[in-house]
């Protein structure tokens, strides 16, 4: 039983820790690399040819088909895990299950559920278009209920194609759904929050650790009150990150706020850095 609240502990430990160092050390890295760069430059071209609705709109379908390639053969390989690892996880969960650590669970695990969350969408939408006043007050009405739509048809489909099954004890499924709605609807109510607000650095980098605390939390709770296997709590994070990233760049893009490419560099540049021999 330690083990399973040494688990408990680290569950909000580890991404109070991992949160804060990817958002200082990886993220100003990504933000200035070539790939960011090219999709700067796509971003660009989109918008030209479709203005900024369009090219958000083609942003998130193509960015949601995208992660659904990439997690459905993920799916079939952690289906393979199945009896080696979620079965002896399940196993030593079930034979340790305490009362009240149980019904503490089985609480906070209601926070991932589509009920709640629907009522976080909707207020949440409205309070955001309040809050903008003037220009995109729209965009909170149509994102985050677009937000909701798209990660319940894509976890469907992920569903459907790996059709792995689930625990003997509830119908949960892979991808765990209660991660990645705790994900898409906290991660995009952040981002319509930073483009209202001038928030600071260190708030904006304490609110999405405290996010990420929040989806591994529903993670372990989704374990311990065994309406996951555990490879599907890890798809359900994976799924959750890449769509929640797709949702986050569509709604910047709509927004106007993605920064312009470089200007190309002219042939009279070009001639400039090129050394001169004598």
């Amino acid at each position: 039983m330690i083990l399973i609240y040494v688990c408990g502990v680290l569950a909000v430990l580890v991404p109070a820790i991992v949160v804060p160092w990817l958002a200082s050390r990886w993220a100003p890295a990504v933000a200035a690399s070539r790939t960011a760069e090219r999709l700067r430059v796509a971003v660009a071209g989109l918008t030209a040819a479709f203005g900024r609705l369009g090219a958000a709109l083609v942003v998130l379908l193509a960015g949601s088909a995208a992660v659904v390639t990439v997690c459905w053969p993920l799916g079939e390989a952690l289906s393979r895990l199945e009896p080696h690892v979620d079965h002896p996880v399940f196993e030593y969960v079930h034979a340790r299950q305490v009362a009240g650590w149980a019904e503490l669970n089985s609480f906070i695990t209601a926070i991932g559920d589509r009920y709640p969350l629907k009522w976080v969408t909707v207020v949440g939408a409205l309070v955001l278009a309040v809050a903008w006043r003037r220009g995109r007050w729209w965009l909170p009405l149509l994102a985050l209920p677009l937000q909701f739509v798209v990660e319940q048809y894509a976890q469907e489909i992920l569903k459907l194609v790996v059709d792995r099954g689930h625990p003997p004890t509830d119908l949960g499924s892979y991808p765990s759904g209660g991660c990645a709605r705790v994900l898409m609807t906290f991660g995009t109510l952040l981002v319509l929050a930073a483009l209202i607000w001038r928030i600071p650095r260190r708030v904006r980098v304490g609110l999405l650790t405290g996010l990420g605390v929040l989806a591994t939390v529903e993670g372990y709770t989704r374990v311990y009150a065994e309406k996951h296997w555990l490879t599907d709590v890890l798809g359900g994070w994976t799924f959750g990150i890449l769509l929640t990233g797709v949702m986050a760049f569509a709604v910047v893009v709509a927004a106007g706020r993605v920064r312009p490419p470089a200007a190309p560099a002219t042939a009279a540049d070009r001639r400039e850095r090129v050394p001169i021999s004598t």
